[in-house]
């Protein structure tokens, strides 16, 4: 991933669900057409020459088609509703055997039908979370930022890899506890006084070059992050880039209200980032009379204007 840009997780590309339906397809498509007579006295159509010479073979190729791009295709989602109009085309045709059949072949050709009706629902519920994923990366936020630190590389990389530090400087982050194994547990201020909570894991860890983050499957704010550190020019320190990427529950209302509030994303970086430096430095973050609690609009409000230091106030 490194010198990419850095994205959401994708929950469907290549998941499991996908796998295992790809794998189905291909299953499928072997036996429709490589075991025609088999496959057609197993689902009670051995009595049609239409459905042995011609349907069976079309299901096969179909589903070959789909196994191939649900394995190895670039949009796997795209690939299961393909599977889902088949599967309605072939609940149609099964409708349509059962009440020209009689006995055995009847009860065959119901069960059947009743296996291809499980099968929709969970093609079904793969194009749901598919569709669900990309959505969430439509409307992705990324914002990026850079800052220059008065510290050698290795110091401002430790400090970072340990994201139980993130709280001291991120201002919406509330904790982040480390559970081992690369992997964490995140809790964030939200409006109103919630709270949002994900788990987290590390899929890129170079030493004092570049740490890579993301959210696991399930979290309700799909998100990933990238901070990477290199010698400054001129030998001023590490700079330290921050990429992130996350999408909100609200998309493109949500982030209209973030910017009516002056916490647009690269902002609330830069002013996270000035703050790592200020803790990385100085050891604490140093408030100002000019802007003593950051940039955004919320922190503005809420500071009061400088005033002399009272007769006897301790310095």
């Amino acid at each position: 991933m490194r010198g990419t840009a850095v994205e959401i997780p994708d929950e469907d590309k290549r998941g499991l669900l996908p796998r295992s339906l790809g794998l189905l397809s291909l299953g499928l498509g072997v036996a429709a057409i490589g075991a025609r007579s088999q496959v057609s006295r197993l689902i009670g159509v051995d009595d049609s020459m239409t459905a042995r010479t011609v349907v069976l073979p079309g299901v096969g190729a179909r589903e070959l088609l789909s196994a191939v791009g649900l394995l190895v295709g670039r949009r796997p989602s795209g690939w299961v509703w393909t599977r889902v109009a088949g599967d309605a085309m072939d609940l149609a045709v099964l409708a349509g055997a059962v009440r020209e059949r009689q006995g055995q072949r009847r009860q065959r050709v119901a069960a059947t039908l009743a296996v291809v009706a499980g099968i929709t629902a969970v093609d079904v519920l793969a194009g749901v979370l598919g569709s669900r994923a990309a959505g969430a990366r439509r409307r992705a936020i990324r914002a990026s930022a850079t800052v220059t630190i008065n510290r050698p590389a290795d110091e401002v990389y430790r400090f970072w890899r340990d994201f139980e530090n993130l709280p001291r400087f991120m201002y919406h982050l509330e904790s982040v506890r480390s559970d081992g194994d690369g992997r964490s547990h995140w809790t964030v201020k939200a409006p109103a006084g919630r709270r949002v909570e994900w788990d987290a894991e590390i899929v890129e860890d170079h030493l004092s070059e570049v740490i890579t983050w993301r959210s696991v499957r399930g979290a309700r704010v799909p998100n990933a992050g990238r901070v990477r550190f290199a010698r400054a020019a001129g030998g001023r320190g590490t700079e330290v880039r921050v990429d992130l990427a996350y999408a909100p529950p609200g998309g493109a209302v949500g982030r209209a209200v973030a910017k009516l509030f002056g916490e647009e994303p690269e902002q609330q970086i830069r002013d996270d980032l000035r703050r790592f430096k200020q803790v990385i430095e100085t050891g604490e973050v140093v408030l100002s009379d000019g802007s003593p609690a950051g940039m955004s609009t919320r922190q503005q409000v809420l500071q009061k204007p400088a005033r002399p230091r009272a007769a006897g106030q301790p310095r």
